[in-house]
Formats: structure tokens, sequence, C-alpha cells
């Protein structure tokens, strides 16, 4: 009797194999899925946020941006989209922060450490339910961008492979750095915290890029650092693959092979900044 009644008290053994953690995954990314669609406020301002980016550096700033040799305000539109797609996936960071930080704080992550499940479906099971909320995300976009005058292949030509493989590009950057908010969301003690610390560090990446100007533009000494950045990497590879306008002349690595660039450099993120969010997870919650 006394042997049946601590094994009822302890805690039941996570489950093994990688297919039960896919599995186990998935539970979690349908839960946090039907959450996200209780919540629809949460989803529209996630669409207004890019679509007034859109509007804004077009008709604001569209007159004024020369790109290459030209001024003209439709190259610039074809110019910036690559780079709006960009930010608008990889600012899905402070969402997957302040989600993750919100359980946390609620203890509803103990309530998952209760269970049979494997220890890392709890954090992919979320930032997989961010990948697919960016890509309606995305896919609202590109639509707002087709209406305003946006035009694949207005440069170069492209066919709908490529342009598939671009944006199949931008949800590996946008996945890869939901893992980052999710170790900020674990190293501090509120959403709200989250959410900044999401954000902070995204606007100089997302600036000192080639996303809004033409990096060649930049100051001597901010150029290197904007063409090795692994987001202009993923701008540089869209604008290539969409045949859009102002692809870096640059001898950079990742300007000349963009493509390669962005992948090598979306997968390392994802590794690195999986490991870590796994390992402060069990110490978190030990």
């Amino acid at each position: 009797m006394t042997t049946l009644t601590d094994g009822a008290r302890r805690p039941p053994a996570a489950r093994g194999g990688i297919a039960r953690s896919f599995a186990d995954s998935l539970v979690v990314t349908k839960r946090n899925l039907i959450r996200m669609s209780r919540i629809p406020e949460m989803i529209l301002f996630g669409l207004i946020q890019p679509v007034m980016f859109v509007i804004l550096f077009t008709y604001v700033f569209g007159g004024s941006m020369q790109i290459g040799n030209s001024t003209d305000p439709d190259v610039y539109k074809n110019f910036l989209m690559a780079g709006i797609f960009a930010q608008t996936v990889t600012f899905a960071t402070a969402g997957a922060g302040a989600g993750i930080a919100d359980d946390m704080h609620k203890g509803l992550i103990d309530r998952f450490r209760s269970l049979p499940m494997a220890r890392g479906a709890v954090l992919t099971g979320r930032t997989m339910a961010d990948l697919v909320q960016t890509a309606v995300t995305l896919l609202v976009l590109a639509v707002v961008a087709l209406i305003i005058g946006w035009r694949p292949g207005y440069a170069a030509p492209t066919n709908a492979g490529k342009i598939m493989l671009g944006f199949a590009l931008l949800l590996l950057l946008g996945y890869a750095f939901t893992w980052i908010g999710a170790l900020i969301g674990l190293s501090v003690r509120t959403p709200e915290a989250a959410t900044s610390g999401g954000l902070i560090w995204l606007f100089p990446v997302t600036f000192v890029s080639n996303a809004f100007v033409d990096s060649s533009k930049l100051p001597g000494w901010l150029q290197p650092v904007a063409e090795w950045n692994p987001f202009s990497a993923t701008v540089q590879a869209c604008r290539k693959l969409f045949g859009d306008p102002g692809l870096s002349p640059s001898d950079a690595w990742p300007m000349q092979y963009p493509v390669w660039a962005s992948l090598i450099y979306s997968v390392l993120i994802v590794v690195v900044f999986r490991t870590l969010s796994v390992r402060k997870y069990r110490s978190a919650s030990a």
C-alpha cells in the first residue's frame, strides 16, 4: 500500500522519442492556436501594424528615397516590400516572449510539468503557433502590398517557385527569432518586461540593415554591420527571389549568396536559442 501511495505522488515521467515529442508539440500548438482565436484583437493588432508600416513608408518616404539612380516612388515601393515582410516576421518575437512569460506568471508551466510530455514540447508548441499566426499576417500583408502596387518581377524575371522560396525563408527567419523571444520570456518575470525586452534589440537589428535604405548609403563603418546582419541576408535573398530592385552590390559573402546565408543564419539561430531556451525552461521550472 505504501509503495502505491508513493508512486501516485511521484510526477509522471516525460515521454521520450522524437515522434512523441513532435506529437506533444502539436498538442501544445493546438492549445495555443485555440487561445489565439479567442483573443481576436491580438490577431487584429498584429495585422494592422505591418499594414501601417507599408502605407507610411510607401507614401511618406517613397518620393524622397534614392534606389540606385532612381527616386521613382514605384521603384522604392518594390524595393521596400522585402524589408517590410522581414520586419513583420521578426516582430513576432515580442509576442512569443510575452506569451511564454504570461504562462510562467500564471503557473501554467507548472501544470504542464505534471503531465507525461516532452519538456521541450511546451516551447516548441508555442513557437509553432506563433509561426502559424505569422504566416497568416504575411499572407494578408502580401495582398495589401499587391493592392498598393508591389509587383514581383519588377526589376528581374522571377517565377512562382522563387516567390514561394522567398516567403519560406521569411517564415524560417520569423521562426528562428521566436526562439530568441522564448528565451527572453523565460528570463523575465512579467509579460510586460518580455514585450519590452523583445522589441528593444529588434529596432537596431531591423533598421541597421538594407531593409529600408540602400546599405551602400550608410556610413562606412556601419556598412559591414548591415551587410553581415542576418536580417539583411534574408531581405537581400527575398529581393533576389522576388525580382525586386535595389540588390546590394557589396562583396560581403551574405550579400553575394543571400539565399544560403539566410538559411544558414536562421538554422543556427534556431539551434542555439532552442538549446538555450529548453535549458532555461528546465532550470526555471525545476
